[in-house]
């Protein structure tokens, strides 16, 4: 779960920033994934606690993916970076919760 303060807001906001499919016709189980994954978010409203959530995705054009997020208008908490452990940027959803986006996969 990822704690938001409106999980209806929330979900727009995956939908618009990341491209992610969003139910939010289920009461309290509003739920957000990328296109073709077999998992979701839960956004579970609550009181948010800004900050990493632990949450990574990951791309196969870390590059490309950065310059979308911008385009769209996402928050980057951290812009693409490239370390001796990898190349990785991290995104804000509007609570403050960070994911980080990483290049390649697990």
């Amino acid at each position: 779960a990822v704690v938001v303060s409106d999980a209806r807001r929330a979900a727009a906001w995956y939908k618009e920033k990341l491209g992610f499919e969003t139910s939010t016709d289920e009461g309290h189980w509003v739920t957000a994934w990328p296109k073709g994954a077999n998992w979701k978010l839960h956004l579970c409203e609550g009181q948010p606690e800004p900050g990493n959530t632990g949450i990574g995705l990951y791309s196969d054009d870390i590059k490309k993916t950065v310059e979308d997020l911008k385009k769209r208008g996402a928050k980057l908490a951290q812009d693409y970076t490239k370390t001796q452990w990898g190349e990785n940027a991290q995104v804000e959803d509007p609570d403050g919760n960070i994911i980080w986006i990483s290049a390649g996969g697990p």
